[in-house]
């Protein structure tokens, strides 16, 4: 072999070994540039993720302000434990939940003082003005039954209709008169102004006339009711089913039991919405606190452990002029 030709082999195998070696390497670039490419695109994602969260979390926080809601006290267990828990989601709102009754939760919201009044009966009952009417805007919540509760030292568990108004009006004075101990019945009112003693009279005495000379016991809170209840001998009135406990005794109307499923076909007279009052126009922070009332974690959840009926369960539905109809 020629000095020349060895000279050429050696050229062209140095120029094919040179040629894999840059191949390679154009190759180890290649794919480097795609991982590091796609490391990019997951740093960009993670990011934009991130960024996203925290975004919704600033959007979160920015909620602040304070509310203040009065009146109902049948409905004040539900709107301060949903209170708690929209507090513990957004640490700049205050809310602040007051009984009093319907009749001032009304007007209250009515006046502007508060931002949200709670009610068991229709603002329509205590307001004719349509003006005023018109500032207010009505959000029901849930439903509520109502019911007859006594002492347990009484010896009744069912009354009828008709009994009850006889106890109601004064005409029955002792238990024994309709198949009970032989004790004085202590009827508890609520006051004046309650809702709850509206909704009561409304399904009971139905427009029956209470003599002047009949002047029972009132209390102004549904807790001082239960309490008292409970504790005094031959003692009647009447409570949300919120309040039943085994402390008293939840007395059966014409054999019906005080149950939910009752209320909800209307076989339970008993019974009404829950309302929560704003202005017509509310703030942002009222607004975003009756959406989470109106929400899944309020109706699914809160509304039965504390012992309320959401409104979609209901069977019927009841206008402000007490007209009920099938849904």
């Amino acid at each position: 072999m020629s000095e020349e030709f060895e000279i050429k082999q050696m050229s062209r195998r140095s120029f094919l070994d040179a040629l894999g070696a840059g191949s390679i390497a154009v190759a180890s670039l290649s794919l480097f540039g795609c991982s590091s490419s796609s490391s990019s695109s997951a740093s960009s994602s993670s990011a934009a993720s991130s960024a996203s969260t925290s975004s919704a979390s600033a959007s979160a926080k920015k909620l602040s302000g304070s509310i203040t809601a009065v009146g109902s006290t049948a409905l004040q267990p539900l709107v301060e434990a949903a209170a708690e828990q929209f507090m513990q989601e957004n640490a700049g709102v205050q809310i602040t939940v007051q009984g009093g009754g319907s009749g001032q939760g009304i007007t209250q919201i009515s006046q502007g003082a508060v931002q949200i009044g709670n009610s068991d009966v229709f603002a329509e009952t205590k307001i004719t003005d349509s003006a005023t009417l018109a500032k207010i805007k009505d959000n029901q919540v849930c439903v509520v039954g109502m019911g007859p509760v006594a002492n347990k030292s009484c010896g009744v568990t069912n009354l009828t209709m008709e009994q009850l108004q006889g106890i109601f009006t004064g005409s029955i004075t002792n238990w024994s008169e309709i198949g009970g101990a032989d004790q004085d019945i202590v009827v508890l009112n609520r006051a004046s102004g309650s809702g709850t003693r509206a909704t009561f009279e409304d399904a009971v005495l139905k427009g029956v006339t209470v003599p002047e000379s009949f002047k029972p016991q009132e209390q102004d809170s549904s807790g001082t009711v239960a309490k008292m209840v409970a504790e005094t001998p031959g003692t009647i009135s009447y409570l949300a089913f919120s309040y039943f406990d085994d402390t008293m005794t939840a007395l059966q109307v014409d054999g019906v039991d005080p149950k939910d499923e009752n209320v909800e076909s209307n076989t339970w007279k008993i019974w009404a919405y829950e309302h929560m009052y704003t202005a017509a126009n509310p703030d942002e922070v009222t607004s975003a606190f009756i959406e989470y009332m109106m929400g899944s974690e309020v109706q699914g959840t809160l509304v039965p452990q504390t012992g309320y009926i959401a409104s979609t369960g209901m069977k019927v539905k009841r206008d402000a002029s007490g007209n009920v109809t099938n849904l």
